[in-house]
């Protein structure tokens, strides 16, 4: 068969050894069995997955964690997030006899007030511990603790 330009067409392509121009007489790096022969086990076996289905795909579960920042408690109302009931908030307070309270106690009794005015600081909320509470759902958020 010949081309109108008048080049005849290859009948067919040359093999890989012609074209690259591999020594057949050069021995392999590699076993390679003869026909009739089964491979020896030595690398020449396929993956264990090859000709079955693959692993089933577990399902992935998917879980949004939010952080929030630590909230620092004060004698002053906090805006939040309510760890409790996720509203949004502004804390309520209450206070409550803590150990500058009873320190301070001591001290003016110390000093000689002993007809009850040791007992002034029972009544001043400055030297008492502060408890944060969640006016949605009265859950205790935070404390703030004066010693």
């Amino acid at each position: 068969m010949a081309t109108p330009s008048g080049n005849p067409v290859p009948s067919a392509p040359p093999s890989y050894e012609e074209a690259v121009g591999i020594n057949m007489n050069y021995p392999h790096p590699y076993p390679i069995p003869g026909p009739g022969q089964k491979p020896d086990g030595k690398g020449m076996n396929p993956p264990q997955h090859m000709g079955q289905p693959p692993p089933a795909n577990n399902p992935i579960t998917v879980q949004t964690v939010y952080v929030q920042q630590p909230v620092l408690f004060y004698d002053r109302p906090v805006q939040m997030c309510c760890p409790s009931c996720n509203q949004v908030i502004v804390t309520r307070l209450s206070y409550d006899s803590g150990a500058l309270t009873w320190l301070s106690c001591g001290g003016l009794c110390l000093l000689g007030c002993i007809l009850g005015c040791c007992l002034i600081p029972f009544c001043i909320d400055a030297l008492k511990d502060v408890d944060h509470t969640c006016p949605k759902c009265s859950a205790l958020v935070g404390s703030y603790k004066r010693l």
